[in-house]
């Protein structure tokens, strides 16, 4: 295989940090694609220009996901990286692997591919990165006869991600693993044939840590969370005072809400006004604790900027309860998928259409009644609009409380 001489990558090979300059030099070693890879990118460096084109339709038979496009206009100059096909690998629940489960598939990638991996990206999947057109269908055929499927790319809903949730975590508020596995099983369809507007993004973390980042990067971001008080172990307070820790500060201080207190002897915390943030309880893991009724609050629209520009989820469910077999969540995604179909265009995420046509109009399609917690930013404009059908509404409830005496002027 021919060396290639590059002064200009080497450099990000230096400094405290791992390289994935080093790790393609590793692969290019035994594999002609990585090689090929590594002066490719080089040459990219040298004249400021990407010579990647998106190959338009490659993949499996009867999936329109999974595999992503990639053809190098320089092919003739590097022909191991002529054809660089993603694939995208359906990802276990938590992303649990076992060391056989990793070996196999690196095994099968070292024979039909590159053997660079990406594990995992802000998509979520294990992505497998560099392969000829040609091998796609060997490919799938040994990763599916090992029980591996493809994950999900294009205008489709994207390879479902959770966090390690009761796998190993014990703040974690509902199963995020097996609430994970059953959308997964559950949308298939919406999964590998894209006929979506654009992508959509659904990520669970089980509580407001949210490990995977779904408030910035999911579509539907579903994030444990309680109905009940957070409780005090006072003694175990006094602990984290006596070890050095400053709970005004530190604590108290930094409450978005500003619920709590401590005046040196106990700490008070004000329930109702509780956002449930999880920053006290992470802090202080010995001496607060949830309590009471468990689920999820359910939030809408984050994304990176394409179209309008970055947006963070809001929220649309309060509070959720996610038991198996999971209806009313399955249901309340339906019904977004339709409204979504229904008014968004192409290349529009959810949480843009949303920002075109109102909360409003989103949440009398999707039947979820409007409450505080879903109040965005304070209003802009001092006029309220009615239509025919809530002044109807509020005059029925109006003759009725009449009728039973239960009418306040």
């Amino acid at each position: 295989m021919k060396k290639y001489s590059t002064p200009l990558i080497d450099e990000l090979e230096k400094g405290p940090w791992p390289s994935f300059v080093t790790e393609m030099k590793k692969a290019g070693k035994n594999n002609e694609m990585a090689n090929d890879a590594v002066g490719h990118l080089e040459k990219c460096y040298s004249t400021k220009m990407g010579y990647w084109k998106h190959g338009g339709i490659v993949g499996v038979l009867g999936y329109g996901g999974g595999v992503i496009g990639r053809y190098s206009e320089i092919g003739n100059e590097f022909p191991g990286a002529a054809h660089f096909h993603t694939v995208r690998i359906n990802q276990p629940s938590g992303f649990f692997y076992t060391s056989k489960a990793l070996k196999e598939i690196c095994d099968i990638w070292d024979k039909y591919g590159s053997g660079l991996t990406n594990m995992h990206g802000s998509t979520g999947d294990l992505v497998l990165l560099g392969t000829k057109t040609d091998a796609l269908e060997a490919i799938f055929a040994e990763y599916s006869s090992r029980g591996w499927d493809l994950g999900s790319s294009g205008s489709a809903l994207r390879t479902p991600s959770c966090c390690i949730g009761p796998g190993r975590c014990e703040w974690s508020n509902y199963d995020t693993l097996g609430l994970t596995y059953a959308l997964t099983q559950e949308f298939q369809d919406e999964m590998h044939r894209p006929s979506f507007s654009y992508k959509f993004k659904i990520k669970s973390s089980g509580c407001a840590c949210d490990c995977v980042a779904s408030l910035a990067r999911a579509d539907m971001s579903i994030i444990g969370t309680w109905k009940g008080d957070i409780l005090i172990d006072q003694a175990e307070v006094q602990n984290y005072a006596k070890n050095g820790m400053d709970i005004n500060e530190e604590i108290v201080g930094m409450c978005p809400t500003q619920c709590m207190s401590y005046d040196g002897k106990a700490m008070k915390i004000n329930n109702a006004e509780c956002s449930r943030c999880m920053h006290c309880i992470a802090k202080m893991t010995k001496a607060l604790r949830p309590s009471g009724e468990r689920g999820a609050t359910i939030c809408i629209g984050s994304k990176a900027p394409i179209v309008v520009g970055s947006l963070l989820s809001w929220v649309v469910v309060p509070f959720i309860k996610l038991e198996p077999p999971y209806t009313e969540l399955k249901e309340l995604i339906r019904n977004m998928w339709d409204w979504w179909d229904e008014n968004g265009k192409p290349r529009e995420r959810i949480g843009e259409v949303i920002e075109v046509k109102g909360m409003r109009s989103f949440l009398e399609a999707i039947g979820v009644e409007p409450v505080p917690q879903q109040i965005k930013e304070p209003r802009k404009d001092p006029f309220m609009f009615y239509t025919e059908g809530d002044i109807a509404s509020y005059k029925a409830k109006e003759a009725e409380e009449k009728k039973t005496g239960k009418y306040k002027f």
